[in-house]
């Protein structure tokens, strides 16, 4: 048991400085114009350690995403030959990019759950609005 505790404990820091490290490249050290508005989420690594996908949301536009995607894809290689540098590790994961969709999905589901209170809010000021009309017009 404890051994998989320490596993588990290792993984989750090498994602963390494949995390930190993938974004400082994107953010300052990869000159393509495609990459501009992006940054890092979240790194998943698998449970042997030879694959990662790499969660990537885009501050700008829906449609710069596919380009996006694609210029980080064409960029994996530098990327990993950047990161054996930086990280002195024997082994770096094979990336695979993701687009990271939670906050769209967030705002979508405040935005459903803000239109599901909304009639029970507003029928109850609909009484109260046609209470004091009624008092008028008698």
């Amino acid at each position: 048991m404890p051994e998989q505790r320490a596993r588990k404990y290792h993984q989750d820091r090498v994602a963390e400085t494949l995390r930190d490290e993938i974004s400082t490249m994107i953010q300052g050290e990869l000159s393509d114009p495609r990459i501009g508005s992006a940054h890092v989420t979240e790194v998943v690594l698998n449970a042997g350690g030879k694959s990662a996908r790499v969660y990537v949301a885009n501050d700008g536009p829906p449609e710069d995403e596919e380009p996006m995607l694609e210029a980080l894809a064409s960029a994996r290689g530098f990327i990993r030959h950047e990161l054996l540098e930086r990280m002195g590790v024997r082994h770096v994961p094979e990336l695979s990019f993701h687009l990271d969709r939670t906050d769209r999905l967030t705002a979508r589901i405040d935005e459903l759950l803000g239109r599901r209170r909304r009639p029970k809010g507003s029928s109850s000021s609909e009484t109260s609005a046609s209470t004091p009309e009624a008092g008028k017009g008698a």
